[in-house]
């Protein structure tokens, strides 16, 4: 099944079957998955769902920027954004950004992935230079309790993206957002049974 249908985005050309990149190496890709969503919870339970994904996150040696529900086309559709440390490499961070659009017995993901290339952590330093080592690492919003997993700190937020219009947070940002408006949601997929939460698990 194609789930959505319409994705326009200019700019990106065609790298593989259901995958694009601009010039700066920004990936877009489209996955369908015909099984149960693995979601920790339903999309009306904000709360819980977040402190899920952010332990979920930080278990995988990450950390989770941020999430929100938004709609893609007309369906609810969990966006995250979320930093990675980059394998076999001494630093540097992938940045990626998806929705998620379930259903109950399966889901669309789009993706969207960035990673740091040449000199990283300049954005972190200047940030903290700007704001203080003090306000610049926090406790992470969605779970204070979290542990592990790459730290939250002020200088993933958004209102720094226009000072870094190149950093790959900010074009993670940026698709994402291009996506919320470019993105349809095919009529078979919308008519089928609405994702209700997570089942019991054994």
């Amino acid at each position: 099944m194609r789930a959505l249908l319409g994705v326009e985005l200019p700019g990106y050309r065609p790298v593989a079957d259901g995958a694009w990149a601009d010039d700066q190496d920004t990936v877009v890709s489209l996955h369908f998955f015909a099984l149960e969503p693995d979601l920790p919870a339903g999309l009306d339970d904000g709360p819980a769902l977040r402190h899920a994904l952010t332990h979920h996150t930080a278990r995988a040696g990450g950390g989770l920027i941020e999430a929100s529900v938004k709609k893609l086309g007309e369906l609810p559709a969990l966006r995250q954004i979320l930093k990675l440390p980059l394998p076999d490499r001494p630093s540097g961070q992938a940045f990626i950004g998806s929705y998620t659009v379930p259903r109950a017995g399966c889901s669309t993901v789009v993706k969207v992935q960035a990673v740091e290339r040449g000199m990283t952590g300049m954005r972190e330093a200047v940030v903290m230079a700007e704001v203080g080592p003090q306000d610049y690492f926090r406790p992470h919003p969605y779970a204070p309790d979290v542990q592990g997993g790459l730290p939250f700190h002020d200088g993933d937020h958004a209102r720094w993206d226009a000072e870094f219009p190149d950093h790959p947070l900010t074009r993670v940002r940026r698709t994402l957002d291009t996506l919320a408006q470019a993105v349809t949601v095919a009529p078979e997929f919308a008519a089928l049974p609405p994702f209700a939460g997570p089942g019991p698990r054994g």
